[in-house]
């Protein structure tokens, strides 16, 4: 069946004029046409362009006019919010020229493109946690190196029964080839959910009644799940994206009955650590061990890999086979991501013999009276606290310390803001990690931005410079 409709639709898009080299972005969320439309423009030979569903009409007109991209595929609501004539159109919906009514008077059979493992398939936009989105290019050898840190993590996939689902976009390089693609490459079923928006129990009790067995759900989506009553059956959760946090790692195994395997990579090199529950590779703050086939260090910044116990820059030893081919048109941003041949993930880490201990981003490190301190770790503590739904934490200028921590803090709905409830979030955090990373200062806010992919946009809480 997804030989004759990708083949079906791939006509459709060489109809439509798109061959080797073409970009053409994907506009969808999580549905069948997503999966055939991506089918169909990797056997043209052509690049996939993920673009998330809930993207507005900038957020899309950037990556269409970054990608240049000559068609974007999406539903009678996605293309009200793209912008006039950024790219042609292409609906899924019901219409005459629509996808769906052109795939059935196209014919069956198609010759595929003949690619090589470093040909381009995908341009996955970088989340733009810091600076300007930057679409990272991968060849098609990008599948087959995402397999092994997929079964590490699911404990051993595939096993008798496994159906895998995500909350995630399939947009998203996580959703794309951590679930969708890499399921169905070890023929597994992928379930797909067409929710607008998130609610952990309504997506939860969802799940359960699909049959999932084996769920890869970021760590902003698990601590929203903390309040929920669980009835899946799971064999495997993984996690990844974000730091997971021991408030929540405690959480799987205390309400979900099982270790939640955490992983960790970025959009140019996806998937290099793991852990996995199922070789006694689970420790709460570690977000795991080097995949097989993957060569991970922590560097300094001349490329010198540096002792366990020392804090430096997460890397990974090109070539690799889940590394970008590029950034698409920028040679210098590509240049600078490597330091010799080590590619640099602007993440720090620190190794031991338990695996790799997240920091956090070069950019977001506090440095406080002589501390380094990661904003991931402290963000974790606090979304233990009863009374915190989400949290973002960033450095403050200080005279004296040159940066204190301060935390922006989302309450649970119903929880009032008072003076007394911050003191008592602030002895929390103190108690459980250590007098300096504690949050000095602490603001309710409404809302915590978040990228698409569930991480938390710190950079909007941070004072402006000068």
């Amino acid at each position: 069946m997804l030989a004759d409709l990708s083949n079906r639709t791939a006509n459709v898009l060489a109809h439509l004029g798109i061959g080797r080299g073409d970009r053409v972005a994907v506009h969808l969320g999580q549905s069948l046409e997503t999966l055939l439309v991506h089918l169909a423009i990797y056997k043209l030979g052509a690049i996939a362009v993920p673009i998330a569903a809930v993207f507005g009409p900038e957020a899309i007109g950037y990556r269409l006019e970054t990608a240049g991209a000559a068609l974007i595929v999406t539903t009678q609501d996605g293309r009200a919010r793209v912008p006039d004539s950024a790219a042609r159109v292409l609906s899924v919906d019901d219409g005459p020229d629509s996808l769906p009514a052109l795939r059935e008077r196209a014919a069956a059979s198609f010759a595929t493109a003949r690619t090589g493992p470093d040909d381009p398939a995908m341009m996955i936009f970088t989340s733009g946690t810091t600076g300007q989105p930057k679409g990272a290019l991968h060849g098609h050898r990008v599948l087959l190196g995402h397999i092994p840190g997929v079964q590490m993590h699911h404990d051993l996939m595939p096993q008798p029964g496994d159906r895998v689902w995500t909350p995630a976009d399939w947009a998203w390089a996580g959703g794309l080839l951590n679930v969708l693609l890499p399921a169905l490459a070890m023929g597994l079923p992928v379930v797909a959910q067409r929710n607008a928006r998130f609610d952990p129990q309504e997506s939860l009790d969802w799940a359960a009644e699909a049959g999932v067995r084996n769920a890869f759900i970021p760590p902003t989506a698990l601590r929203m799940m903390r309040d929920t009553r669980p009835r899946l059956a799971l064999r495997s959760v993984a996690s990844g994206g974000e730091q997971l946090g021991a408030a929540t790692f405690d959480w799987g195994r205390e309400r979900l009955g099982l270790t939640i395997n955490e992983f960790y990579g970025q959009t140019e090199c996806n998937l290099v650590l793991s852990s996995a529950a199922a070789w006694g590779i689970a420790t709460p703050g570690i977000i795991g061990r080097p995949v097989p086939g993957h060569e991970v260090a922590v560097i300094d910044a001349d490329g010198t890999v540096l002792p366990d116990g020392e804090q430096g820059i997460i890397a990974i030893r090109a070539p690799d086979p889940v590394m970008f081919l590029g950034y698409w048109q920028n040679e210098e941003a590509t240049r600078a991501k490597f330091v010799g041949p080590w590619m640099t993930t602007g993440d720090q880490g620190i190794a031991g013999p338990d695996g790799v201990r997240f920091v956090g981003r070069d950019d977001d490190v506090i440095s406080s009276a002589g501390y380094r301190i990661g904003p991931g770790e402290i963000e974790s503590c606090l979304a233990g606290h009863a009374a915190v739904a989400l949290a973002a934490v960033v450095g403050k200028p200080d005279a004296v310390r040159g940066e204190i921590v301060t935390a922006f803090v989302k309450l649970v709905a119903g929880v009032e803001e008072s003076a007394a409830l911050k003191e008592d979030i602030q002895r929390h955090v103190r108690e459980r990690l250590s007098a300096h990373e504690y949050p000095r200062e602490i603001s309710f806010v409404e809302e915590i931005p978040l990228t698409s992919t569930g991480k938390v946009i710190r950079r909007v809480f941070r004072a402006p410079a000068g």
